[in-house]
């Protein structure tokens, strides 16, 4: 197999990690400003995003020391409009995750056919990144809509 250029693949690594710790911080923020009677399934739902980004964020970080390389300590940006209702939050969810998938995506570009450890994980959180978007645009729709709202990134 080809070699990778180790630095890109682990400043890669270290952005998905910023992005996901990110998520545990904003899916929590989120879960806390949640109002009304839907509040129980919705903050329950926010909460386990949030645990899935931890566990994506220690799995990116054991790559990156995998790799002999130092996680990064950073997080990364938080979009925070302001504004709670479940719809808003929704779409900020969804932009995140867009992110979350062009990192994961790039990672691919920069392993595939060198490395099939880093290629199976990319294409293994690409799958999950790609089925949770898919779920917050199932979200996003109107009750009895079956056609996607168009907000979600394209993998």
């Amino acid at each position: 197999m080809a070699s990778y250029d180790r630095e890109q693949v682990v400043a890669i690594l270290n952005n998905i990690l910023e992005q996901e710790l990110a998520g545990v911080v904003r899916y929590t923020h989120y879960s806390l400003l949640i109002f009304g009677h839907n509040r129980i399934p919705i903050v329950s739902w926010l909460r386990a995003q949030a645990m899935e980004s931890l566990r994506h964020a220690e799995q990116a970080g054991e790559m990156i020391t995998h790799l002999g390389a130092y996680p990064s300590l950073e997080i990364g940006a938080l979009l925070d409009s302001h504004r709670t209702d479940v719809t808003m939050i929704l779409r900020e969810a969804l932009e995140s995750e867009g992110r979350a998938l062009a990192l994961y995506a790039a990672l691919l570009d920069a392993v595939a056919g060198k490395s099939v450890m880093l290629e199976e994980y990319a294409r293994t959180m690409i799958m999950a990144e790609e089925l949770h978007a898919g779920e917050v645009d199932k979200m996003l729709r109107t009750p009895g809509q079956i056609k996607d709202s168009g907000l979600r990134a394209k993998g």
